[in-house]
């Protein structure tokens, strides 16, 4: 029986819709892939992760190892390519899984999924799954990489200062004032002639 990480089939559909909120096939191949990077992994050493997709693949990750966004020892770099990278954190050296399009012939549906050639209204979800679990770690090419230097140190936040627009504290090393008053604020500003934003309680002031 095909299993994932140690895990069932069956079980780690249920550990994706605990942690996702469904078991989308991105996520389902992701444990299959993270399956296979641990198994080229040597054993006992502590590794770091990189995701090369911001979709699916980062919570395979957290889900399947210590790696996780928050920890730091997982990075997630956006290259639009579906694959991950286990590596040793010290000296660099790993194994690197990707989504081989060679090899997708003999699951039609896997590849419709992953090169997107129906519309997902389209797809048999279904099918996909059974096709995944059918196809397992054979959809996926396994290569020896070695990761770059910089990649490798870990970049502290250096000294903390408070924005002088919001009055939070921030990096120094960011500027004048914090990113989030400047262009990268991912909020609406605030229109002319609005009222100040209310304050709203924390939660031990609630209680």
């Amino acid at each position: 029986m095909e299993r994932i990480c140690g895990h069932t089939y069956d079980e780690f559909l249920e550990l994706a819709r605990r942690f996702h909120g469904y078991p989308a096939p991105g996520l389902v191949a992701g444990g299959f892939m993270v399956d296979l990077a641990l198994h080229n992994l040597p054993s006992g050493i502590l590794f770091d992760a990189i995701a090369e997709t911001d979709s699916c693949l980062p919570d395979a990750i957290q889900m399947l190892t210590p790696c996780t966004v928050g920890n730091g020892w997982l990075k997630v770099l956006d290259l639009g390519r579906y694959a991950i990278c286990l590596y040793d954190k010290y000296e660099g050296s790993g194994v690197r899984v990707f989504a081989d399009p060679a090899r997708f012939e003999r699951w039609p549906e896997v590849k419709t999924w992953l090169l997107k050639l129906k519309p997902k209204s389209e797809q048999d979800s279904a099918l996909l799954l059974d096709q995944l679990r059918e196809a397992g770690g054979d959809l996926f090419g396994v290569t020896p990489v070695r990761i770059r230097q910089h990649l490798l140190a870990k970049r502290s936040k250096g000294s903390i200062t408070l924005c002088p627009a919001c009055g939070e504290p921030f990096p120094a090393r960011d500027g004048a004032r914090c990113r989030g008053c400047g262009d990268e604020t991912p909020y609406e500003t605030k229109p002319a002639g609005a009222p100040d934003a209310v304050r709203l309680p924390t939660t031990s002031e609630r209680t």
